[in-house]
């Protein structure tokens, strides 16, 4: 059904990757790629300063070493680190890598998000591609 499909990870215990990855290995083509998308929040240099720069290259390796793991779990897994807002990053990289499809884990809605939105709704309303919503 699909031949690029983009699964986005935050690493939390909210989001079911499990059910993602089900989901995406069953609408994937054969040979289909399959990328995990985790995205790094731009951290306002305010906070930055205090934050040391070993911390922040041993979190990178952490998820590194994450996403190469949740790779291997799948045929033509890879992974990628993406730096920005989540729903505009994940969005802007299915767009400029050509996934059709987007796979999405998203938590229980609590009252923040019927205010601010979730990640979840932003991609659902912004991505140029099918997108899959995962509870």
């Amino acid at each position: 059904m699909y031949k690029n499909i983009a699964i986005p990870v935050s690493f939390d215990e909210e989001r079911d990757t499990a059910a993602a990855i089900s989901v995406a290995t069953s609408l994937a083509d054969e040979g289909a790629r399959i990328t995990f998308i985790h995205v790094t929040e731009t951290v306002p240099t305010f906070i930055a300063d205090y934050v040391p720069p070993e911390t922040i290259k041993a979190r990178t390796e952490e998820v590194k070493n994450r996403l190469k793991d949740l790779a291997s779990k799948v045929p033509n897994g890879s992974g990628v680190i993406v730096h920005g807002s989540a729903g505009r990053a994940i969005t802007n990289w299915a767009g400029e890598n050509e996934a059709d499809c987007i796979v999405v884990a998203s938590h229980r809605p609590v009252v923040s998000d019927i205010l601010l939105g979730s990640t979840a709704a932003w991609v659902v309303r912004h991505a140029d591609c099918a997108v899959h919503v995962v509870r």
